[in-house]
């Protein structure tokens, strides 16, 4: 099963932005994680990060052709981009909404998320753990 993992803005900044939020593991060392934990699954695992909308945008158009799951963890653009919500809800296969922190906890601002509508799952405030949840869910959800 090929799975795509998107990063979207800032997430390339993983243990230098706000640690005391998002932890001190890179994104880098996250991605590689992933990558173990998709081969015992027996997951094709593609990562991805991007701070550009428009990229984001034409990944998640390109993975209907490609992918059956898609874990996305969309940054700032989870709070602000109709676009992105328009091409998820194009994707057929499973998508998985991911977020290190809880935005529930944070900023009134980050509790309104575009991806929700267009996703089939949420996994929120494990920290970088959530990862190989997403993983985990993927397998048991569309495995």
């Amino acid at each position: 099963m090929k799975v795509l993992l998107l990063n979207g803005p800032n997430l390339n900044m993983l243990g230098l932005r706000e640690p005391h939020i998002y932890g001190a593991t890179k994104l880098p060392e996250v991605e590689a994680q992933c990558m173990r934990e998709a081969r015992e699954l027996s997951i094709d695992l593609e990562c991805r990060q991007t701070n550009s909308e428009g990229e984001l945008v034409t990944w998640v158009q390109q993975a209907r052709e490609t992918h059956a799951a898609m874990i996305i963890n969309a940054g700032a653009y989870t709070h602000t981009s109709v676009a992105l919500h328009d091409a998820l809800k194009t994707f057929e296969g499973l998508v998985i909404e991911l977020h290190i922190s809880n935005p529930h906890r944070r900023e009134a601002f980050r509790h309104t998320s575009f991806v929700a509508p267009a996703a089939d799952a949420l996994i929120a405030g494990f920290g970088v753990a959530g990862y190989g949840a997403a993983l985990r869910a993927v397998k048991a959800l569309a495995g």
